[in-house]
């Protein structure tokens, strides 16, 4: 050890003097670097700069003075260019290529406005293009004949597009483009065609974040285009040649609304491609640049070499020659960026370039792309960089070059999980620590815009899932085995990658919500996220249009936006330094995340009643908002008013059984938690305030407990029906008064101008609507698409086991190649976004939303006129989100849970607003029926509606009461529903666990004591069974006659078929729950219920091909056995059944005769033909259990009565009818005993009191009816 000691001590000796006789520390800033020869004659201080500088030994001769900035910038000067000359050449030819010049220097291509054929908008500098008419085409001002050349469009929509080149005889028109003629070339990747005259597939589909390199090669007189750098083939070959100065231009064909960005080599190419020149000359300083910061990351490494923990022994040889760098970094680097700003100043236009190119290069292997980052060594160039005048407009456009990198990054799977944007976030964040560099960015006038490019992530298309999820897997997939956990492993792995992107999403939001601009009169923080946000609004408001505005942002920055508002709101805000942003009713120090802060509950009035330009546009509840604020203004100060509510007083329970999250019982978002709690607490059963302030806690991942649920669909998405008749009161819609609810003024120490987590979700509810809702639409389609896929290749697969061979077989192995594609690309896609959209926190998050939501607008419905004002995305946004939780994969909580713990007041709000005439939107409220629709349909979730008193007490009466013109079909689906295993056919077995008894008895005492409400319906339905069983009628007729079953068709008639047999179930319970209806009193709702029954027997009876009826209700995915004709047959028994059942219990002096009606129907042989095909239908093989075989016993007997009671009837009216002339002339079969006035037209009582059930006009005149004469006898 002595000896190693000694021999570092003379190494030492010669390195280097620091001529100062003061302490080290002290003596840094003053000391002076000297060259001195060691006792091997090595210079060290010149043999470290020759090797920073790439210059051979002894380039440098012995430096007598102090070593300074100025010192290294001679070297460079002197020794440095003399022996890299090549750094100050460049080959400024550009043969086979040429523009229009500029003027002061090197031609810069753009676009040549002479050629533009429609409307172009400049975005932004240099060449970012919007298209403002339907169809915008341009050249640019340069072409190209010889040689290899390429320019490159990024996709800022992913839209109708056509990129390529053309000559300057290419017409262009407001229909035609480049591509349209044979001397233009195209590609299309929303089509995924190119053009050339004609149309060809070609390529791939493109998205948003899409850079497209367009190539043109004279040498082999082809076309190619490239996507994100990676070839997409030669499209066109043989193209003509053509003659200097008279070449191919870069052109492009934009549809309106499509916006890209062009890059003819003003700036790097992202993706530049070997041998192919850029059609613009990059600058001449580009090189020297390079060279530069080349060199000061040679003097990083070994700054870096120094401070880290090498062992003695490497230290001593690289010791050996060189000086310690620690006290020759700050003049080398100074020396290094003095020379760079000197070239940059002499040549403005290189700065952007240099930025976007070598600097970023270099700035980010510095950081380095991978963790951990070297946050040290940035610091220090950043700190060398800062403290230069010129370097203010190099960080713009080196954050300019950060936002576009994000923007356009791609995942990699082997780079994750630091792949994607996350480098290039990482060192922006890092960065815009930096108050000097925040307030760079800020001062930009695209501040906003560059934004946006830093949450944006580019979605991946087909080819990008295959490379990212190589190995699929499904259950009872035939794939290898192997493949289930290579999947498994992937996801993880891109989840990781999704995670570490959103972190940095989340670090940058909080950077600038806590900046403060330097603006007069000071803001306070949050006021720029504030800002951005309410444009982001602005900008956005008509995404869910159809056509879409100019401007609108991209899917995933509204997405990225949601998702971190969603984190920080359900997560908290204290960890990022954000605790000033509080609720308006929130005491200081609070760490809970405001959605799962529980207590008292607030919500500042203001938010939607203030005219605010940015929401002025947005529908209310109650119409437009101008509309409102003539014809229905608020009696409430909009400036200073907050509503308060303690959590759950909505909700109609007893206060000990309420689900809060500050209460013994808590909602499913805090369960995970709690339970974690628990086990660490020295008493798990006391639970306090206190403890549920450790809700802002990471959530730990939940494993899957349940089956994801399938789909939403509902019937009526085929039909279109008439607006809703609903004329209920506001006061219906009451359940209860909340007592707990109050509205105060707002707080005067509470600022207007403080961001406030209100505003948030506020802003969050509207981003999920317009970015989130058509992500999760497309899940449930691609959901859909694979359980279809599924079902189709297992169907396949069946086929092949049963065929020997022969061209059958390859048929079906074809088909059977096809269809194991789709379900491979469904099965990528659903994993993608169970990846990017059902992190476990994010369910946690959306869940306590809805929660919240509902309570609110269950608060503000107390308020009259402010409901009104509520925003229609509100309620869209709570119904999807609440769907969207339910069919989560995995799941987010079992069924049976999901609505029991927490979110009751959904289902009592939904139950009681569904008709609400302030909610002017017709599809809103049936947003809210076909809510209930689809969740009655589940065991679970129907205990849910039973447990429920709000339901309990207004659902039945409600439903009676919408089934009008409108809202028919869901109200039908939801009886059904309830009314479940009470109708012929249904098993015995299993189906009491299904059967609501309770909402059965709440039915049954409605009809019976609103007998108005009653007959209403009631007629209704009985029109409704017609109208369905006459389109089911004709539209297979029309089949049959043109021989072919088209697919659409096909699917009208089941659609129909289905509406059909359910009205017909409904009608049974009727008759099961209520047959005085029918039994007493007049006969005309027995009549028209047996002209019901023997007018669906005669449709299906009439029918010609049984197997080809059977044909059209075949269901993909269901089997024979659950859809066929005995949907419908089952519940025309039951009726038959019902009636013959309560006339054995009724006195028969007081009921109408059952067999008498059936028999005095005109087609006596339709109808007994039609008895007999029930009594032969094969129920067996229809229902499985117990079907009543009992029963039909009693149909055969009435059958047999029918039959001789019709014979009598036919005798007796034949007599009649001869001797009396007095006959109705409507049926033919009664007196004409009855008359109208004031026409004084006479028929029949049964016939006028039927026709005046839907028609107050007589039906011979037209004649509006004032009164009914019987008999002599007024009616």
């Amino acid at each position: 050890m002595a000896d190693d000691s000694q021999h570092t001590s003379w190494l030492a000796s010669g390195l280097a003097l620091i001529l100062d006789g003061e302490d080290k520390k002290e003596s840094s800033q003053k000391s002076r670097l000297l060259s001195y020869c060691d006792d091997f004659g090595e210079q060290s201080l010149e043999r470290t700069l020759e090797h920073v500088f790439d210059l051979p030994s002894k380039t440098i001769n012995l430096l007598t003075c102090q070593v300074d900035a100025n010192v290294i910038c001679s070297i460079i000067k002197n020794d440095y260019l003399k022996y890299h000359t090549t750094l100050l050449t460049v080959d400024t030819s550009r043969e086979g290529a040429s523009a229009g010049v500029d003027g002061s220097g090197p031609y810069i291509v753009k676009i040549e406005e002479s050629s533009v054929c429609g409307e172009f908008q400049l975005i932004k500098l240099p060449l970012l293009i919007e298209s403002h008419a339907v169809f915008s085409s341009a050249r640019a001002n340069a072409c190209v004949w010889k040689g290899k050349w390429m320019y490159e469009v990024t996709l800022e929509t992913a839209g109708l597009q056509q990129l390529g080149w053309a000559t300057i005889s290419s017409p262009f028109t407001e229909h035609t483009g480049v591509g349209d003629a044979d001397d233009s070339y195209a590609f299309d990747g929303k089509r995924v065609i190119k053009w050339n005259l004609n149309a060809q597939p070609y390529g791939q589909t493109w998205v948003v974040g899409d850079v497209i390199g367009c190539c043109i090669d004279f040498e082999a007189d082809e076309i190619s285009y490239y996507r994100n750098g990676v070839s997409l083939g030669v499209a066109f070959n043989g193209i003509k040649k053509m003659v200097p100065g008279l070449g191919y231009y870069p052109a492009i064909s934009l549809s309106q609304g499509e916006r890209c960005h062009l890059n003819f080599g003003a700036r790097p190419f992202r993706y530049p491609i070997q041998g192919f020149q850029p059609i613009q000359i990059p600058p001449s300083t580009n090189p020297l640049a390079v060279g530069l910061l080349h060199c000061f990351s040679k003097l990083l490494n070994m700054w870096r070499g120094e401070n880290n923990s090498y062992s003695s022994m490497e230290k001593l040889r690289s010791l050996k020659r060189f000086m310690p760098v620690n006290e020759l970094y700050n003049p080398v680097s100074r020396g290094i960026c003095m020379e760079l700003f000197s070239i940059l100043n002499a040549n403005a236009e290189s700065v952007e370039y240099i930025s976007w190119g070598p600097l970023l290069s270099f700035l980010m292997d510095v950081f380095r792309d991978q963790a951990p980052h070297d946050y040290e060594s940035l610091d220090k160039v950043l700190d060398v960089l800062l403290d230069f005048p010129g370097s203010t407009l190099m960080f713009e456009h080196l954050i300019s070059a950060l936002s576009y990198h994000c923007q356009t990054a791609s995942i990699v799977l082997r780079e994750s999980p630091y792949s994607g944007s996350y480098p290039y976030l990482a060192l922006a964040c890092h960065m815009l620590r930096r108050e000097d560099l925040m307030v760079v960015w800020w001062k930009m006038s695209d501040f906003e815009f560059l934004f946006e490019g830093f949450l944006s992530q580019r979605c991946p298309n087909k080819q990008d899932l295959q490379h990212m999820i190589p190995a699929v897997w499904w259950p009872g997939s035939c794939e290898d085995v192997s493949h289930e956990s290579s999947m498994m492993l992937t996801t993880k792995t891109l989840t990781e990658a999704i995670n570490k992107i959103e972190e940095k999403h989340r670090d940058l939001c909080c950077l600038v919500m806590q900046f403060i601009p330097p603006v007069t009169p000071p803001q306070l923080p949050g006021s720029v996220f504030r800002t951005f946000l309410q444009n982001i609004i602005l900008r956005n408001r008509g995404a869910d249009r159809n056509i879409l505005p100019h401007g609108v942002s991209s899917n995933s920055v509204l997405v990225s936006l949601f998702t971190v508002i969603l984190h920080f709101l359900s997560e908290g805000f204290a960890v990022r330094g954000c605790g000033w942003m509080l609720g308006s009713g929130t005491s200081g120090g609070s760490t809970v995340g405001f959605l799962h802060r529980g207590g008292q509950q607030s919500f500042p009035l203001p938010l939607i009643l203030k005219h605010d330009p940015h929401r002025v546009e947005i529908s209310r509840l109650g119409g437009s908002y101008s509309h409102l604020a003539n014809f229905h203004p608020v009696n409430v100060d909009p400036e200073a008013e907050v509503v308060q509510w303690e959590e759950g007083c909505v909700d109609d329970v007893d206060p000990e059984t309420r689900i809060t999250h500050v209460g013994i019982q808590k909602p499913c978002c805090c369960l995970s938690l709690d339970a974690n709690f628990t086990r660490i607490s020295k008493n798990p059963f006391r639970y306090t305030a206190k403890a549920s302030q450790s809700h802002c806690g990471s959530i730990p991942e939940r494993s899957a407990q349940v089956a994801a649920e399938c789909s939403s669909g509902n019937l009526n998405d085929d039909m279109a029906d008439k607006p809703s008749t609903s004329d209920q009161s506001d006061s219906e819609f009451g359940y209860l008064l909340v007592q707990q609810m109050r509205v105060v003024a707002l707080e005067s120490t509470s600022s207007s101008s403080t961001l406030k987590e209100e505003e948030l979700l506020d802003a969050m509810l509207l981003l999920y609507h317009l970015g989130l809702a058509p992500n999760f639409k497309q899940v449930s389609g691609y959901m859909t698409l694979q359980s279809h896929s599924i079902s189709q290749l297992e169907e396949t697969d069946r086929q092949i086991r049963e065929r020997g061979g022969g061209e059958q077989l390859r048929q079906l192995k074809e088909a059977r190649s096809v269809y194991r594609e789709e379900v491979i690309d469904c099965v990528r896609h659903c994993a993608w976004y169970r990846v990017s959209l059902f992190a476990s926190w994010k369910q946690r998050g959306m869940y306590a939303a809805c929660i919240w939501i509902s309570q609110l607008l269950l608060v503000l419905s107390k308020m009259d006129l402010v409901f009104s004002y509520v925003p229609e995305f509100y309620l869209e946004t709570l119904v999807d989100c609440f769907h969207v939780l339910r069919k989560s994969d995995p799941p987010f909580v079992p069924a049976g849970m999901f609505i029991k713990q927490g979110l009751g007041s959904f289902v009592t709000f939904v139950v009681t607003h569904f008709s609400d005439p302030r909610i002017s939107s017709a599809e809103l409220r049936d947003l809210l029926l076909q809510s209930i629709s689809v969740l009655v349909q589940y065991k679970e979730f129907l205990a849910a509606f039973e447990s429920n008193r709000a339901a309990t007490r207004s659902l039945p009466t409600s439903l009676l009461s919408a089934f009008d013109n409108r809202s028919w079909i869901p109200v039908t689906n939801i009886l059904v529903r309830l009314c479940k295993g009470c109708g012929f056919g249904y098993s015995k077995h299993g189906e009491s666990s299904s059967v609501s008894s309770v909402f059965q008895k709440l039915l049954r005492e409605v009809c019976l004591k609103d007998e108005e409400l009653f007959s209403a319906f009631l007629n209704r339905l009985f029109n409704n069974l017609s109208w369905a069983m006459t389109e089911f009628s004709v539209s297979i007729r029309e089949m049959q006659e043109k021989g072919q079953m088209i697919e659409f068709q096909q699917r009208k008639c089941g659609v129909i078929f289905d509406l059909s047999s359910n009205l017909a179930r409904v009608l049974e319970f009727c008759t099961c729950e209520i047959p005085q209806a029918f039994l007493s009193g007049a006969d005309t709702n027995l009549r028209r219920l047996v002209e019901m029954v023997v007018f669906v027997l005669n449709h299906l009876t009439s029918i010609a091909d049984p197997e080809f009826f059977d044909l059209i209700l075949r269901r993909p995915s269901q089997t024979p056995e659950k859809v066929n004709r005995g949907m419908i047959l089952a519940p025309l028994v039951g009726i038959i059944l019902n009636l013959l059942d309560a006339s054995l219990v009724t006195d028969a002096g007081e009921q109408n005769d059952i067999v008498d009606i059936f028999a005095s129907m005109d087609c006596a042989d339709t109808l007994i033909s039609g008895f007999q095909y029930l009594l032969e239908f094969n129920w067996a093989g229809t229902f499985k259990g117990d079907v009543h075989f009992t029963k039909l016993r009693q149909l055969e007997d009435l059958s047999s009565h029918l039959i001789s009671r019709t014979e009598y009837k036919r005798v007796a009216h034949k007599e009649e009818t001869e001797s009396d002339d007095n006959v109705c002339c409507i049926c033919y079969r009664c007196e004409a005993d009855a008359k109208f006035l004031p026409c004084t037209h006479v028929s029949c009582f049964g016939c006028i009191n039927r026709h005046l059930i839907n028609c107050e006009r007589c039906f011979f005149c037209n004649a509006t009816v004032l009164e009914v004469v019987q008999n002599d006898c007024e009616i």
